[in-house]
């Protein structure tokens, strides 16, 4: 088999060998119903609700206020769309780069004329504009607040705190998606102030189709799929035990190792954005990149050149894969509406290098070395030639 080199974690991971072979034995072993009564039911039962123990206690949250989902996007449309219904929310306030997940629900409910869209402004950066988003929860109560904790294509880390207090002191929700930064980073849910968070769990080398929502034990909402009991009447329908097994141990994995994990993870963005600035003229980075940001995602802005509408395929063609901006939802290097969102240069090619636990250094040198063939050398390069 071809060796490739897979710079795009931000899309999906590998999935983890320890994940793998406890997916495993479920798969062979617990074929049970976890509705059934019986015994083999219950097996299965008891494998899903350790596993909802076992997030809840890595979380710092109670096991009820877990729920099981088919991933980040279907956890992020029952928080919006139950804050709704069920919570009394008029307002949504939210920012241009949100994930699609969470704007497209936005401007749907806004449209159907269930709730009022309001933006909040970004700085220079990219970062939500604090003063203009206490502004907008002065102008329109009964809100939910929706910024994601970590851009997906820029890399942009929210403070969580600053932004959970501010809408408690307006009595409003707040929702954050953390399909990026969980596995990444440390949460304390019985410390902060967040009203729904969500996960996929194949962002931190778990399997696909599979996440979960923190809901708040105060934010009771209907349910979101009828047609069973499941998930506390919440998710109608049997349950991915597999899936669900895989989640929570690639949550304990990545809490095992999260400091090892993020030193190693860091040193790679690090040797990238080094090396880029050595060898590459005019190379820029598209958000925070140096500052308040995902260690695992590093957004370039690439110098405007006739090799630059291709370059994301001939990175393919010569063995690396990366992303034009959002794998989840196209592969192409324009037309992103976060790149639009922050004014990025549209005539600059952007591309989103995202990197794992299972990325090498010697990833990143051939990555550079590969781009040199198309951009020109930064002028201390030049002069040592």
């Amino acid at each position: 088999m071809e060796e490739r080199i897979y710079l795009d974690n931000a899309a999906t991971t590998p999935i983890d060998p320890e994940v793998l072979e406890a997916m495993i034995t479920v798969l062979k072993d617990y074929y049970g119903n976890p509705s059934s009564a019986h015994a083999h039911g219950r097996k299965v039962k008891a494998l899903i609700e350790e596993s909802r123990s076992k997030v809840a206690t890595l979380l710092g949250c109670s096991p009820g206020e877990i729920t099981f989902t088919s991933g980040g996007t279907e956890a992020d449309n029952m928080a919006l769309r139950g804050a709704v219904s069920s919570l009394g929310v008029q307002h949504i306030i939210t920012s241009p780069i949100e994930h699609h997940a969470v704007l497209h629900t936005v401007e749907e409910l806004h449209h159907e004329g269930k709730i009022q869209m309001h933006l909040v402004q970004l700085d220079a950066h990219g970062h939500v504009d604090f003063k203009h988003l206490e502004t907008l929860l002065q102008q329109y109560p009964n809100a939910l607040v929706s910024l994601m904790h970590g851009n997906n294509e820029i890399g942009n880390l929210l403070d969580l705190e600053r932004a959970g207090a501010l809408c408690r002191s307006y009595q409003a929700y707040f929702h954050t998606d953390t399909v990026q930064t969980m596995g990444h980073y440390e949460f304390k849910l019985s410390e902060l102030p967040v009203d729904f968070m969500v996960c996929g769990a194949h962002k931190f080398n778990g399997p696909k189709g599979v996440g979960f929502i923190y809901m708040n034990k105060k934010n009771r909402v209907r349910a979101y799929i009828t047609g069973g009991a499941q998930e506390r009447e919440l998710r109608g329908g049997t349950e991915n035990v597999y899936g669900i097994v895989g989640l929570a141990k690639a949550l304990e994995i990545s809490y095992r190792d999260l400091e090892k994990k993020k030193k190693h993870i860091l040193s790679l963005k690090e040797l990238m954005i080094n090396e880029l600035k050595n060898k590459i003229a005019d190379t820029r980075f598209n958000g925070d990149a140096e500052g308040s940001s995902l260690y695992t995602v590093l957004s370039v802005s690439f110098p405007n050149n006739p090799q630059g509408a291709v370059l994301l395929f001939n990175l393919d063609l010569a063995g690396i894969s990366a992303s034009g901006g959002s794998a989840c939802s196209s592969g192409a290097v324009g037309g992103s509406h976060v790149m639009k969102g922050i004014g990025a240069d549209p005539t600059r090619t952007t591309i989103r290098f995202s990197f794992g636990k299972f990325n090498t250094a010697d990833d990143i040198l051939k990555t550079v070395q590969t781009l040199t063939q198309w951009y020109p050398a930064a002028e201390n390069l030049k002069q040592s030639l």
